[in-house]
């Protein structure tokens, strides 16, 4: 069977995937092939043709089209908790009662419209609808390899209304056990506050998540924010979490926080300096999301967790690596697996590997993130003719090799090679480099290159037999998506990729799974052993 999995339907983050048979095939972000991040507004156009082409797979053949939002019912609690909550903005409460389907029919329009564009015919090739958390659940669980009783956590900004999911997955079913609704959102709030720090909600979370170390979390008590007894919670929404008249607003635009959050807290920051007391209120954020999440996954699915240690996550604020590194450290986790596009790019990964597995088919697990296109040799030099800078050109014999001794020397290089990684992270295929040991490279990619905020941390991949040493744990990580204590004989080994509280978001490379990458920092490790001989 081939399903097309589409994103898009919550207006951010567009994405396509391809599953044939049950192995996902091919997968790419709308905003690669438009230059326009995150894709907002769109629906997955571009992706979902190169997935189609990267299979060889005409439109016609494709047999059901997956969409990540689904109709919620009258019925559903949902629509009447979004309704009591939102009291204050009785258009939105009376809305979600009377026409709570109005976006999931704006969004099988919008669907039916793309598969038009793209060759696909409405009539003739299914829509498969999917709770939106039950797609992130997905995407993690059918994709993991987890044999056993496993914990599903999904936590995000929300979905339909669903903001939040705990429950199990077993013999490839996913069952649910508690949904908290919107404006009930931690990664709402997290969101309200990231917009508050001076960032774009949606876009700079992991920002404030890189701040945070450098601020004191004791110094404020963020606790009037969340109203929490262990295992419920509920968003104090005279601060964040907010629609209509309660926004704050400035310059014509609308915030997804109060007035009264700026009366308590001071003016919103602005610029890109770390300075007080801004970090200690990202610090403050980081610690309330940890401490909520933590112990609402320990209540609701910590007994699975002892029972087999396996958990499965995603969702937007799965990408928060700092609350995954504490989730591993928990009782009984034995692994956590965090799928690379955790954010709603995932989505379309979850609602095509759902509707196969309702269909009965068996999902391969996935080995790598590497599923968008790729280029050859011909076409990059075709590109540098075309390039109105006619940028100069030489095709290496021995590309490892030479990038090594480049990295070597203290320069930063261009690494580009294979498909690209699906997801926000750079994983080997399209990626910056620079040399962890050479003091001042991270500031030189920064200023000259990255042009982002310096007290940014820079990441390190490395080669699976040296990283239990560095990392102090066998625990895998292949995406990016878990920071770790570096050990101390290496802090002063690799400091550019240390972070300020000691940790880093590792990548481990295995030869498996990117050759080329591997042989490049195999080389780069002799050359700097060498160097440390010397």
């Amino acid at each position: 069977m081939i399903i097309l999995g589409i994103s898009g339907a919550v207006f951010h983050d567009a994405s396509a995937a391809l599953f044939i048979d049950g192995k996902l095939v091919a997968a790419a972000e709308e905003e690669r092939f438009i230059r326009d991040k995150h894709a907002k507004g769109r629906f997955p156009v571009e992706a979902s043709r190169f997935c189609l082409e990267q299979a060889g797979i005409r439109p016609d053949e494709v047999d059901i089209v997956a969409m990540p939002y689904a109709p919620i019912g009258l019925l559903s609690p949902a629509r009447w908790h979004y309704a009591m909550r939102h009291w204050y903005a009785p258009d939105r409460a009376l809305t979600a009662i009377f026409n709570g389907k109005r976006r999931y029919r704006r969004n099988v329009r919008m669907a039916h419209d793309m598969m038009r564009e793209i060759g696909l015919d409405p009539r003739h090739v299914r829509l498969g609808p999917v709770e939106h958390h039950m797609t992130h659940a997905s995407s993690a669980y059918h994709l993991s390899d987890f044999k056993e009783k496993t914990a599903i956590v999904t936590i995000d900004g929300k979905g339909e209304y669903a903001t939040t999911m705990f429950g199990y997955a077993e013999n490839g079913k996913i069952h649910k056990i508690k949904e908290f609704y919107d404006p009930d959102s931690l990664g709402g709030l997290y969101g309200a506050l990231t917009e508050y720090l001076g960032f774009e909600m949606l876009d700079g979370e992991f920002k404030v998540m890189g701040m945070a170390p450098y601020g004191d979390p004791t110094r404020f008590d963020f606790s009037r924010l969340i109203d929490f007894d262990g295992k419920n919670f509920k968003i104090n929404t005279d601060y964040a979490n907010v629609v209509g008249l309660r926004r704050y607003k400035d310059d014509g635009k609308s915030y997804y926080f109060t007035q009264k959050l700026i009366d308590w807290l001071g003016p919103k920051r602005e610029g890109d300096e770390i300075d007080d007391p801004y970090i200690d209120y990202a610090a403050s954020i980081q610690a309330l999301l940890e401490e909520v999440a933590l112990k609402l996954i320990d209540y609701y699915v910590g007994d699975i967790i002892r029972e087999t240690g396996k958990i499965c996550y995603a969702g937007g604020v799965a990408l928060n690596v700092k609350l995954n590194q504490r989730i591993i450290a928990m009782d009984g986790v034995k692994e956590l697996f965090v799928q690379p596009a955790a954010n709603d790019a995932g989505t379309s990964i979850g609602a095509a590997s759902f509707v196969a597995a309702k269909m009965g088919e068996t999902i391969e697990p996935m080995r790598h993130a590497y599923l968008g296109p790729a280029y050859t040799n011909e076409q990059c030099i075709e590109a540098c003719k075309q390039h109105e800078r006619k940028p100069e050109w030489v095709v290496l014999e021995e590309a490892p090799v030479r990038a090594a001794k480049l990295l070597a020397e203290g320069n930063p290089i261009a690494w580009f090679q294979g498909r690209m990684e699906f997801g926000p992270r750079a994983l080997g295929n399209r990626s910056i480099l620079g040399d962890p040991s050479h003091a001042g490279v991270a500031d030189r990619i920064n200023a000259q290159i990255k042009y982002r905020e310096r007290w940014r941390p820079f990441c390190p991949s490395m080669l699976d037999r040296v990283a239990p040493e560095i990392l102090q744990t066998d625990h895998p990580s292949p995406y990016m998506t878990f920071t770790f204590d570096v050990a101390e004989a290496w802090k002063t080994r690799i400091p550019e990729v240390v972070h300020e509280d000691g940790t880093a978001r590792a990548q481990v490379v295995t030869k498996e799974t990117n050759p080329r990458y591997y042989q490049l920092i195999e080389e780069q490790i002799g050359r700097a052993s060498c160097r440390e001989r010397v």
